[in-house]
């Protein structure tokens, strides 16, 4: 039985390098190889995903470890703590639309708020509100969109990410 809890540990742990081998290996066979146009397309967004991350998430660690440790546990735990009740929703949702960026920059802080205290519900509803609430998003569609109104999904999401939380 631990054998094989072992060996699922070990799959598990090698799962996500098999696949960007794989995704490797269709790139470099459509570059030297065959010409796939879909081994070409996997190694190109995998570079761009790749650099992507080496840009936004080092800023998004540096942000988290100065959280850690300016921020008191205790402050943490006062607005957003498990007693704090309803009057961390607007904070949580006003943490999240105020931040930019792609939504795995989300996890670090969501991590750092657990770490000092912050109740599961208030992370999902961080999480929630950063994947549908953007403040810079809106204001990207409302320029796109000159003078007619932006779309409701943030208006649509208001409701439902605080009660799934």
């Amino acid at each position: 039985m631990k054998e094989r809890r072992k060996t699922l540990g070990l799959v598990g742990k090698l799962l996500p390098w098999l696949a960007v081998l794989a995704v490797a290996g269709l790139w470099v066979h459509g570059q030297f190889g065959g010409g796939s146009i879909f081994g070409l397309r996997a190694g190109e967004s995998l570079r761009d995903f790749l650099i992507e991350m080496a840009i936004v998430l080092p800023p998004m660690f540096v942000l988290v470890g100065l959280f850690e440790v300016w921020v008191p546990q205790a402050v943490v735990e006062r607005h957003v703590g498990r007693h704090s009740g309803v009057a961390a929703i607007p904070w949580m949702i006003l943490l999240a639309t105020l931040q930019a960026g792609p939504l795995y920059g989300a996890f670090p802080v969501a991590i750092g708020l657990w770490r000092k205290g912050c109740a599961p519900r208030n992370v999902f509803i961080y999480l929630g509100a950063f994947s549908a609430m953007k403040l810079p998003m809106l204001t990207f569609e409302v320029r796109l969109q000159s003078s007619r109104l932006p779309r409701p999904e943030p208006i649509g999401t208001f409701t439902p990410v605080p009660v799934a939380g």
